[in-house]
């Protein structure tokens, strides 16, 4: 058998196109076990000693080049193999010849050659990309400089519209990244509600300030430093916290924070008589925060300076509220309850579907009750984000409609909120 024969034997072209299917299911897979691998879990198994992961990783940080060498790489393949189908189908048909091998390769190579093996791939990603790790450097390393060649020809025609091609800059930052992937492992079952919120409340901390999180001035509990020390005793025993602010002549007049075991080590000190006690050199200098400190500043402001609770002023000095270690404990690990704390009112589910809420309810907390996702940027309480959206203060009985839900007022007490009726579209209709 002469060469010439060899070439033209049919079986030979045949081979030669199960070996480019071959090659292009190789990296058809390849790229998309790459793409879809956990980079934390190489990071983990190169940390851990890896080759293979180390490999995949020092892929996945050129990127570009990964996806340019397996695309062009795939496309040689493709019209390599389609080229010897072609050869071989018109000596078989004629000119029709032609038209078999357009249908039999596109279903061959769509099958076999893309579906097939990104399925596979896909299915599996962290193993089938430690499997393929060294024979896809070597083809980075091979059609890499072929890869930079074509990207920078593409840059070039690119560049007159405006497009940036190859800047690896991502649409997503490095905290949404985290929230969406705890969210999609909470989807698919892997990561609990509470091991959920848990995860969230930690990388949104950044974004939080200390006026989302604070105790607002109506709420706060203080004594006023000019009662009588028997009267201001009875105060201090009667609340169930241990900080408590003073004020003198006016509420807005903060003079200090006192400490119940502060007043407890006087009164036994004084054998128990409250005259001779005097409060305000018990009382602590207060120490004021601004309403845009950061969680993350302020949890270690917390920690530096050894104490666990602060005043919040606004930019003009006034007292807004008061803001403790607790509170930005709260906010990453759910509500914290001892035995003196008061159980939370203000979340009431209703038999058709819809919850009655009190206005003062903090968003993020109704949303970790109910597993909503109402927005918390533009006000902290429920009555807040009511008013920013109906763009007034809107009076008992008037329903509004935004986010997914309707909004109902219930009560009004001058220019507050007190209390509302939230009802989900998506329930609401499926019970009518």
């Amino acid at each position: 058998m002469d060469d010439a024969t060899f070439i033209d034997s049919p079986w030979i072209a045949l081979a030669v196109v199960v070996f480019c299917l071959a090659l292009s299911a190789f990296f058809s897979g390849a790229e998309a076990a790459l793409t879809a691998a956990s980079r934390s879990r190489m990071h983990a198994l190169d940390d851990a000693g890896d080759m293979r992961a180390r490999l995949v990783n020092r892929l996945l940080l050129a990127r570009e080049r990964l996806i340019g060498a397996m695309l062009i790489g795939n496309t040689i393949v493709n019209i390599g193999a389609s080229a010897f189908a072609t050869s071989v189908l018109m000596d078989l048909f004629g000119a029709s010849g032609v038209i078999h091998a357009t249908i039999m390769m596109s279903v061959l190579i769509v099958i076999f050659a893309e579906v097939t093996p990104k399925s596979v791939a896909v299915a599996a990603p962290d193993r089938t990309a430690l499997l393929l790790a060294r024979p896809v450097w070597w083809c980075v390393a091979v059609l890499g400089p072929l890869a930079a060649c074509v990207a920078f020809v593409v840059r070039l025609l690119l560049r007159p519209f405006g497009f940036g091609v190859g800047e690896n800059q991502p649409i997503l930052s490095a905290q949404d990244e985290l929230r969406g992937a705890v969210a999609l492992l909470h989807r698919e079952g892997g990561v609990e509600k509470e091991a959920r919120n848990m995860l969230g409340g930690l990388i949104d901390l950044s974004s939080l300030e200390v006026s989302d999180v604070m105790v607002h001035r109506t709420k706060m509990r203080t004594i006023s430093a000019d009662l009588p020390p028997e009267e201001l005793v009875r105060e201090v025993l009667a609340s169930a916290y241990t900080r408590l602010p003073l004020w003198s002549g006016s509420s807005d007049n903060i003079v200090g924070v006192l400490h119940a075991k502060d007043l407890l080590r006087a009164l036994d000190a004084a054998t128990g008589d409250a005259r001779k006690v005097d409060v305000r050199e018990l009382a602590r200098v207060p120490w004021f925060v601004p309403d845009t400190t950061s969680l993350p500043d302020q949890l270690r402001a917390f920690l530096v300076r050894k104490t666990h609770f602060a005043l919040v002023v606004d930019e003009y000095g006034e007292v807004m509220g008061l803001v403790t270690l607790e509170d930005i404990l709260e906010e990453i690990v759910g509500d914290i309850k001892d035995e003196h704390d008061v159980a939370m009112q203000g979340v009431r589910p209703q038999p058709d579907g819809s919850v009655s809420v009190d206005g003062a309810v903090p968003i993020r907390d109704l949303n970790r009750a109910m597993d909503w996702a109402l927005p918390d940027e533009e006000a902290t309480t429920i009555a807040g984000l009511v008013i920013h959206e109906a763009r007034t203060i809107p009076d008992a009985g008037q329903v509004f409609t935004f986010h997914g839900f309707r909004f109902q007022v219930l009560r009004k007490s001058k220019n507050r909120i007190v209390a509302l009726r939230i009802t989900p579209l998506g329930r609401r209709r499926a019970a009518e």
